[in-house]
């Protein structure tokens, strides 16, 4: 089994070697999100929001780090490279985003499914988010589909800021991207707008990719610091104690009243605090994974093949699995459910407890994805090999 490169001390700009662990914690990730997005009105803790926020910390680690050494190695062409620069990231973005994720709305649409057919345009353009926010509203079995809008708007900007910042202030700039997400969300929250809003927009979410962007800054330029930061697992369960003091803040302050009619307990704790609070746990998280989790039962449990091949898979589980069950909007003539009833009949023990259930969803998520990976992803991932960085 490959193991994580080791992180020796340097300044110059280190090969841009795969980190084992780092597909472990796309497993955490993604598995946070679809046990909070099927335990809805079972589990009431925020652990979709914080898998979710850890994808974003990742990604800003990982495109980040791609960037500024791309930048680096480019540095001698004319113009410093900036064509090719943005070229080969935006062709490689484009072949491992794309394909899956239209072929899955052109199916949808063509089966009828209904938030696709009325609002294809804006999912078309990655706006979903947008439109959450424009209209103040959910969006039913598309919901999900808003981080991923998230992720799209922050690559239309962040390649050419980074391009165009000098490498010493980067991390001034992540820092800025921080203060300036968790400014946003205050103003939000103070206007009394939906608190949704402050949830899904892209700029209310920098300050994950932020964290991410220093994270990546340290492993390409200061290592020696990156290192003894994220070399001792104590930071992790740090950031795990504040995360779950908001959680418990967040119950104990008075609600505010949503302006708009909406439910759920909010106040500034979780509408301001949390996604920061959730990001320092993706951070200390991630970073630990890269220099390499030496417990046993945390490098079991990122390294296993299990995690390894769930963590190759997460973007197809991710955007399946709200089309296999969603506990709001999925109505009960929906396939998935259909063929639940018969089995149950078939075998009325199944019926007994919610695990067998849930286990039916996650065994049907898994299965498209695993398709998906085989028959699309992994034959148009080859294709990135033309376009090196």
């Amino acid at each position: 089994m490959q193991s994580n490169t080791s992180l020796p001390p340097t300044t110059a700009r280190p090969a841009l070697n795969h980190l084992l662990q780092l597909d472990g914690v796309r497993f955490v990730a993604v598995a946070l999100v679809l046990f909070d997005h099927w335990m809805a009105e079972r589990v009431e803790l925020p652990l979709g929001a914080l898998g979710v926020t850890i994808f974003f910390v990742l990604s800003g680690f990982l495109i980040t780090r791609i960037l500024l050494a791309s930048k680096d190695k480019l540095a001698h062409l004319p113009g410093r490279g900036l064509k090719k620069y943005l070229r080969v990231f935006y062709i490689r973005r484009t072949l491992r985003i794309f394909p899956v994720y239209y072929l899955t709305l052109f199916i949808l649409y063509a089966v009828n499914e209904p938030p696709v057919r009325r609002t294809f345009g804006w999912l078309a353009l990655y706006a979903t988010n947008v439109y959450m926010a424009y209209y103040a509203t959910w969006m039913g079995t598309v919901d999900h589909l808003w981080s991923l809008a998230v992720e799209e708007q922050v690559y239309l900007f962040f390649p050419l800021l980074l391009f165009l910042v000098p490498r010493r202030w980067v991390p001034f700039t992540a820092v800025l991207m921080i203060i300036g997400a968790v400014a946003t969300r205050y103003v939000l929250y103070r206007a009394r707008m939906p608190w949704f809003i402050g949830y899904v927009s892209m700029p209310t979410c920098l300050d994950s990719f932020g964290l991410g962007a220093i994270m990546a800054f340290w492993w390409l330029y200061e290592r020696d610091r990156f290192t003894r930061v994220f070399r001792h697992s104590i930071w992790i369960w740090v950031s795990i104690a504040l995360f779950i003091g908001v959680i418990m803040l967040t119950r104990m302050l008075p609600a505010v009243p949503d302006r708009m009619g909406w439910t759920g307990h909010h106040n500034v704790m979780s509408d301001v605090w949390e996604r920061l609070v959730a990001s320092l746990v993706g951070f200390f998280l991630i970073g630990r994974a890269v220099v390499g989790f030496t417990n046993p039962v945390m490098k079991w449990l990122l390294e296993n093949p299990v995690s390894q091949y769930m963590g190759r898979i997460s973007y197809g589980l991710y955007l399946f699995h709200n089309f296999v069950f969603n506990v709001y909007h999925t109505p009960q003539t929906h396939i998935t459910l259909r063929i639940w009833r018969r089995l149950t009949d078939a075998l009325p023990v199944l019926d007994s407890t919610y695990f067998f259930q849930f286990s039916y969803f996650a065994a049907i998520t898994v299965l498209l994805a695993t398709l998906s990976w085989y028959l699309i992803e992994k034959p148009i991932n080859g294709l990135k090999d033309r376009f090196s960085y």
